[in-house]
């Protein structure tokens, strides 16, 4: 191929390139890419070299995977193991497993009820309304470590349950429901650190908790315009304090702490320096960036069930009363399809996101759904019973069902 001068110029092929990644990632699908690079790579063998551009997979895999980091040896290799993995996910195929653990008491409840689940590239962990989070190696599948938050008086019987999981593989930060905040590094000898005392006085009860290479925040509800708390992650400094979000559910707040209600509500940071909130009643975007400031917001005339509500890389899910499932970009809250989780009532359903497939758990089974279109894809082959956590990444879903059962399905290309 040659331009009126000549040969075109790689720079502007690998552009060329790129653009067509992204636009056939954006308006097809992230399978597409693969096939519209492979066109490209066709038209001559000045074009096919291209193909061997480190360059060009370093830029186009990270915009179509959402990823920072590799974790095989070339970018080109991160992204037909991404895209074979996504492939996988598509397809129903899978490893399935289950993870074992002794929980710290048979007898005791709220060792068996999982709260949170978390995961990265390499480890899951599990928080219990006992205050216990285990750690697993998904590699091995094996039990790595138990912690506990560190004692101190307090206020409910559940107050020191786990609210929130910060999970990398080089360390764990966990959160508890009268705010309290630890870390522990994985692989390492020093003991647990509480990075912050709760004062569940002052702020209310935390609900929710996440965060990511550059912020932690939480969600409070049962003290009046301080519902969002942001830290710096990596000085723990507290940064922003205010916003009304749970003002409603004020008094459902205090009730957390001695007694196991409904989700009041959930939180999740972005890739675009934002964190987006919901209750049953709103859902709002804030910039971290600029503490305070609220760029989207939007009320619904239904319910919201806060148990299924998630972000993940460009999109989200929100799912009403009637269990209607909406895609939103999380940028604009743009509907992106819609897709109805059948057989369900609010209160009987759990929902997570990837970055190309949305899972709900209804009646012990596990149904996925491509979030492009809102296709209706299929359902795991396995019941799990009554789930009381699910979550799901790019390679790996994760249940914990009522009996504390760990339930472990990998797509991860081999």
């Amino acid at each position: 191929m040659r331009s009126s001068s000549g040969v075109w110029p790689e720079p502007f092929v690998e552009a060329l390139a790129f653009q067509v990644a992204i636009d056939s990632s954006r308006t097809i699908g992230r399978l597409a890419a693969a096939q519209a690079l492979f066109n490209i790579f066709q038209v001559c063998s000045t074009w096919r070299a291209i193909s061997r551009s480190e360059l060009l997979w370093q830029n186009v895999t990270p915009n179509i995977w959402n990823i920072r980091h590799r974790l095989h040896n070339t970018w080109r290799e991160e992204y037909i193991y991404r895209h074979r993995t996504a492939t996988n996910f598509r397809l129903r195929r899978y490893e399935y497993t289950t993870l074992h653990f002794v929980p710290t008491d048979i007898n005791n409840s709220d060792s068996l009820s999982c709260s949170r689940l978390a995961l990265s590239d390499h480890h899951l962990a599990a928080g219990f309304f006992d205050g216990s989070v285990h750690l697993f190696h998904l590699p091995t599948r094996l039990h790595l470590s138990t912690f506990y938050p560190q004692p101190r008086d307090r206020l409910g019987h559940f107050s020191s349950a786990i609210s929130g999981i910060v999970l990398s593989d080089n360390q764990l930060v966990f959160a508890t429901l009268d705010g309290d905040i630890h870390i522990a590094v994985i692989n390492d000898v020093a003991p647990l650190r509480r990075a912050l005392v709760g004062d569940v006085v002052n702020d209310g009860v935390l609900v929710d908790f996440t965060g990511g290479d550059r912020w932690w925040v939480g969600l409070y509800a049962g003290a009046p315009g301080r519902a969002f708390h942001v830290w710096n992650s990596e000085t723990e400094e507290l940064v922003y304090v205010g916003g009304e979000l749970t003002d409603p559910e004020a008094v459902m707040g205090w009730h957390l702490l001695n007694e196991l209600t409904e989700l009041i509500g959930r939180v999740r940071v972005t890739s675009h320096g934002t964190a987006v909130a919901c209750t049953s009643l709103r859902v709002i975007i804030l910039d971290l960036r600029n503490q305070g400031i609220v760029l989207q917001e939007e009320e619904f005339p239904r319910e919201i069930a806060v148990s299924c509500f998630d972000t993940n890389g460009e999109s989200m899910v929100i799912v009403d009363s009637r269990a209607r499932a909406s895609v939103r970009r999380v940028d604009t809250l743009e509907e992106v399809c819609r897709f109805t989780v059948r057989g369900s009532s609010q209160r009987g359903i759990l929902g997570c996101v990837n970055g190309g497939y949305g899972l709900m758990c209804v009646g012990g089974v596990i149904r996925v759904w491509e979030i492009e279109h809102g296709a209706y894809l299929y359902n795991f082959r396995e019941r799990i019973g009554i789930c009381n956590a699910l979550i799901a990444d790019e390679r790996h879903v994760a249940a914990c069902s009522a009996d504390a059962t760990i339930h472990l399905w990998d797509f991860g290309a081999q």
